[in-house]
């Protein structure tokens, strides 16, 4: 391990202050802050605590005044319009400013909250630029997000106005937005003051007189906003985040430590600098889109990545590398699932063939655990590092990563490598004792959490405790479970929910689905734990084949059973799996392990708000009913 991460790694758990002191100092403040760390503030320590800022002036103007206007600060690029626009930091930094008068003149000002309900398009960076230089917080919705789902937003942010488009667009359809905008405020009891609406050519939408606002005309004749300094310990935004209740919960960024640690993390964590190109493949109603699309990148000085299209199917898979290969991308950072579509639509990466990513350094895998599989497939193909590092939205940045622009590590391939600066990760057994090397437990973190990690849920102080701090006093509890090994590279194996209890022996899902992926024919893969009478639970595997596989599935199953059966041994008690044509998820790539396991149970379960098409649900419980499964109480 290198002497120079382990050094810089033990000053920030030893002299926490004096580390992000000193990272802070790349950031322009409009006041110093009075403490770097307060430490016993509730319900969670504070960072820069006195100090004043603009997030925007960060992001756009700092880089104008230092001559490098003419630089390329948004690039948009939409197969599924075919458009592109590329924005320069002045271009970006006079739109930014004229939207921030159209707010301002709105009346929005420092504190209130904004709803941005938006697809991916530059009009969605702008807007969230735009609050931050008024010192208004926004909350993003992903967009085309159901009535209700944004109707509980809507009454839990209370905002002064809402940000929309007049639709959104999939490969295969439009979805309007503006009907869902309606129902929503229909259905929610708190009211916007308006609605500013961004019309696009594919869909109309029907204008509120007194509400509705359209956003050209109002750009048309608006007076750029200047910036307004906020406390470091003001919100930046709001982030909702499904609870395990189903209430959503509003993660709360500040402005002054995100600013530090998302500008420390370009350089230190994915090695760019000002002027290169990074790409966060995501959206922007995600923690990725937040830290990785809009406010890393441009805090940094880097050139950023709007992509409004699908790694596969617009037209094809080969969509990544033409965009790397026409806008010169240093780094791309995407989920595991995006290389997983790919893989089984060209496993040979023919596609890839076709383009020149000389350009590329490195990938970053993040949003789900990256099975060994995919990561030696991506190396093999690209031909260039693959690092998979572990991150939340409540976290904003990594956890745990290989930080190629201060040492790059070795890859042991199913870890995300090493903790990163001010994160103290901690294994803990079920009553809070510190697991020995190897063993698995609950991962937490020592408090205090570092820069850009959530001081508190919006307007939920206890919520926050009670989710976040309260199962283990002085620890920050992840959710995920995993353990240490020798090198001290921490290994996330599944949430805490997916940890499978088979007659007494604690299982990792995660485990399980790393030998099921190394199977040729396996594209992806799932493993649920199913109740049983006998063992408490039993795994069960839900395997998607790649594209051209024509074996026969009885065959592949048991070859699948014996693999398990080989590599961890009788103990699984792994049985049974059956072939599916895909997996459900989330709109980013997160596996509904969950919402399978009460469908094979047989019980109740809410689709999540986040689903990427609720139609795959349907198709699964057929699948586990072939099995003996999903049968209704």
């Amino acid at each position: 391990m290198s002497e120079n991460y382990k050094t810089l790694y033990e000053r920030s758990i030893t002299d926490p202050e004096g580390f992000w002191a000193e990272a802070a100092e790349a950031i322009d403040w409009d006041r110093k802050w009075d403490r770097v760390l307060d430490a016993d503030a509730k319900p969670a320590a504070r960072w820069f605590v006195g100090g004043e800022l603009n997030t925007c002036y960060n992001c756009l103007d700092r880089h104008v005044e230092a001559g490098r206007g003419d630089q390329a600060a948004l690039i948009y690029d939409s197969p599924v319009t075919d458009q592109q626009k590329t924005y320069s930091y002045r271009e970006l930094q006079d739109t930014v400013a004229r939207f921030a008068g159209v707010l301002s003149g709105r009346g929005v000002k420092k504190g209130d909250r904004v709803i941005v309900y938006m697809p991916m398009i530059p009009e969605a960076t702008i807007a969230m630029l735009a609050c931050a230089r008024l010192g208004a917080i926004h909350s993003v919705v992903f967009g085309g997000f159901a009535a209700n789902e944004l109707a509980t937003r809507i009454d839990d942010a209370k905002p002064k106005f809402i940000v929309t488009a007049s639709c959104g667009i999939e490969p295969h359809r439009v979805v309007e937005y503006k009907p869902l905008l309606d129902k929503a405020i229909e259905l929610a009891a708190h009211k916007p003051d308006g609605c500013i609406i961004k019309a696009r050519p594919q869909a109309s939408a029907s204008m509120i007189e007194g509400r509705d606002l359209d956003w050209d005309d109002e750009m048309a004749g608006a007076e750029p906003a200047d910036c307004v300094p906020v406390a470091a310990t003001d919100p930046l935004y709001i982030l909702y985040t499904s609870g395990t209740t189903g209430i959503p919960k509003g993660v709360v960024r500040d402005n002054g430590g995100h600013a530090v640690a998302l500008n420390w993390s370009m350089k230190n964590i994915y090695n760019v600098d000002a002027g290169d190109v990074f790409w966060a493949a995501s959206d922007v109603g995600w923690v990725v889109g937040h830290s990785y699309i809009v406010y890393g990148t441009l805090l940094r000085g880097c050139t950023t990545l709007m992509y409004e299209g699908k790694p596969v199917g617009t037209p094809d898979p080969g969509a990544f590398w033409r965009v790397i290969s026409d806008y010169k991308v240093r780094v791309l950072f995407t989920a595991p699932t995006a290389f997983r579509a790919i893989k089984k639509e060209d496993p040979e990466g023919t596609y890839l063939a076709k383009y020149d990513l000389s350009c590329m350094d490195s990938l970053f895998l993040a949003g789900e655990r990256c099975d060994p599989d995919t990561l030696f497939w991506a190396r093999d193909k690209l031909n260039k590092p693959v690092v998979d590092h572990w991150w939340q939205t409540e976290t904003g940045w990594a956890i745990a990563a290989n930080p190629l622009g201060i040492q790059a590590m070795e890859v042991k391939p199913g870890s995300p490598t090493v903790a990163m600066p001010g994160y103290d990760v901690r294994i803990l057994s079920d009553d809070g004792r510190e697991m020995p090397d190897g063993d698995m437990g609950d991962m937490v973190i020592k408090l205090p959490l570092p820069p850009a990690c959530l001081p508190t849920l919006w307007n939920n102080d206890r919520g926050f405790t009670d989710s976040y701090l309260s199962r283990y006093p002085g620890y920050y509890l992840s959710g995920d479970a995993g353990f240490r090994d020798a090198d001290d590279y921490l290994w996330i194996m599944s949430r805490t929910d997916d940890i499978i209890n088979v007659a007494g022996h604690r299982l990792s899902t995660g485990g399980i689905e790393e030998v099921l992926a190394s199977h040729p024919d396996i594209a992806e893969c799932a493993v649920i734990g199913v109740a049983d009478q006998l063992k408490g639970e039993l795994p069960v595997g839900l395997a998607v084949l790649k594209a051209g596989v024509d074996r026969d599935q009885g065959e592949i199953t048991a070859g699948l059973v014996k693999l398990v059966r080989e590599r961890i041994g009788p103990v699984a008690a792994f049985k049974t799996v059956v072939i599916v044509a895909r997996l459900p998820k989330t709109r980013s790539g997160k596996v509904l392990r969950g919402t399978m396991k009460k469908l094979a149970d047989g019980q109740e379960y809410r689709v999540p708000a986040t689903i990427d098409d609720p139609a795959i649900l349907d198709e699964i419980e057929r699948s586990l009913q072939s099995i003996g499964y999903a049968k209704k109480a």
